[in-house]
């Protein structure tokens, strides 16, 4: 990486010098005293939309600001500028490059505006930028040929030995290795656990698989220890039979969750005794998390938010409730309550399971404004959405007369916009566009059957995933392939 930033950069201080990086920096990036923040408040909006988000830029070489996306690109490509400043963070953005880039003089002053900023506000300095130190240098330098994942390298891919009626669960491991948050979490060896519940920990054996995975071996992988952790903790899944493959991801989301907690509670115990003699309220606090409420990795990327409004009929008043979500069910058979049409698209699915359906006399709600039972109507809407969203296409039908599999083509796309099915719409603020990254198929009937994966290996670059065998896949086999789980990523991350 260089220290002097691109050539772009480089052109445009020859030209402009850095005035004009800190004087912008420090009213509306850093905001080091009472009159840049008012400055900042009143002045610091999008041009195009007038929006005041989070994530606006300055452009360095005129007056003005555009959010991320559109709005400060068009600007800078129609302008011919390359030079912007991302205001949330104070980073530096080049349009020639289509990147971020480091400059150190510029990084200097933005540290003294980060001082200047934490005085002013008498608090410590927010966010800094990660400096290698000496040694870390030295490290980097020392060891400057790295590994390198280029397009046609297998690094990441592993297949999987099936144990016996055991590809349920190996779709889901691979969809899982290759979340790409998830896999950024594993990597980066954040996952801390006590040596004395180590050997139990879902987590622990979980990050060993991903070390496994990319350790540059082709030798298909054998899950009986997962399987083994997940038969102790998840009982209802013991035994070698074929298990629901939706069933089983929701379990591994279970377990794994309340083990990041467990790891967590022992972790600031430990802290806290070691500490102060005591960590008891720690661990109280710890433990008492449960699902959609606590900060751990799974939580962060998977927990979503789904949004109840109940209206009654008689006064229109509106009772609001919220729940969290790891994934969405969806019904792809006739429905009477709309009109007995079957779905054809994945959007055809969100937009029935988001619209409002009258409850009928029969199941009338007790309305707290007439304080009495009222006919109702019930609506779904996405309150707020994870980074990973999983949609589970309900395929397996059963009810008193038969069982049955719905085998009917549902189309889903490569990339879709989640903005229609929010609670705000017009108000939500960020980019709700996500992208397929992996697909589990069943092949067979509601008795018997066998799961297949297709999971994005690299940018472009699909694999189809039997057990042990792994095979190249096109967009096309893929987007034509039936779907029983579907896993979309994304496109942007706002940070708070």
């Amino acid at each position: 990486m260089s220290e002097t930033g691109c050539r772009h950069y480089q052109s445009y201080v020859k030209e402009h010098s850095y005035d004009t990086f800190r004087v912008i920096d420090a009213y509306f990036a850093a905001c080091v005293n009472r009159d840049a923040r008012e400055r900042k408040a009143i002045h610091c909006n999008c041009f195009e939309c007038g929006s005041y988000g989070i994530q606006l830029y300055a452009c360095l070489h005129c007056i003005y600001f555009g959010c991320r996306g559109a709005h400060i690109t068009s600007h800078l490509r129609s302008k011919k500028h390359n030079v912007a400043l991302e205001l949330s963070h104070g980073t530096l953005y080049c349009y020639a490059c289509r990147d971020f880039i480091y400059d150190a003089r510029s990084r200097e002053y933005a540290l003294i505006n980060r001082k200047l900023e934490a005085k002013d506000l008498q608090k410590s300095i927010g966010w800094v930028p990660w400096v290698p130190t000496a040694k870390e240098t030295n490290l980097l330098l020392a060891n400057a040929r790295r590994r390198l994942v280029r397009p046609n390298q297998t690094i990441g891919l592993r297949g999987l030995l099936n144990l016996g009626a055991t590809c349920f669960m190996n779709c889901i491991v691979q969809a899982l290795v290759h979340t790409p948050l998830l896999s950024d979490y594993f990597m980066s060896d954040r996952h801390d656990c006590g040596s004395k519940s180590s050997p139990k920990c879902l987590v622990c054996e979980v990050s060993r698989l991903f070390q496994e995975f990319y350790s540059g071996s082709r030798s298909p992988l054998s899950l009986h220890r997962l399987l083994h952790l997940i038969w102790n903790h998840a009982k209802h899944l013991a035994g070698y039979e074929q298990q629901d493959a939706h069933e089983f991801f929701i379990a591994t989301l279970d377990v794994l969750h309340r083990h990041c907690v467990k790891a967590k509670a022992e972790h600031d115990s430990k802290s806290n005794s070691s500490g102060s003699g005591s960590g008891t309220n720690s661990s109280n606090s710890s433990s008492s998390h449960c699902y959609g409420q606590c900060n751990c990795i799974i939580d962060q990327i998977f927990t979503g938010m789904l949004q109840s409004d109940v209206v009654c009929q008689a006064c229109n008043g509106v009772s609001t409730t919220y729940d969290p979500f790891w994934d969405i069910s969806l019904d792809l058979g006739e429905t009477t309550t709309h009109g007995g049409v079957t779905p054809k698209t994945l959007i055809d699915c969100l937009e029935r399971y988001t619209r409002a359906e009258h409850l009928g006399s029969a199941a009338k709600i007790k309305c707290s404004t007439c304080k009495s039972y009222q006919e109702s109507t019930k609506q779904f809407s996405l309150r707020t959405l994870p980074s990973v969203v999983s949609f589970h296409l309900k395929r397996f039908e059963h009810s008193a007369l038969i069982d049955r599999k719905i085998s009917s083509f549902i189309q889903f796309p490569v990339e879709f916009d989640m903005t229609p099915f929010m609670s705000e719409k017009k108000n939500a603020y960020g980019d709700f566009r996500f992208s397929l990254y992996a697909v589990v198929n069943h092949v067979g009937t509601i008795d018997t059957g066998h799961y297949t994966a297709y999971v994005r290996h690299q940018k472009d670059t699909w694999v189809k995933c039997d057990d042990h065998v792994i095979t190249m896949a096109s967009l096309k086999q893929v987007l034509d392939s039936e779907g029983y789980l579907l896993f979309y990523h994304k496109n942007v991350l706002e940070y708070e």
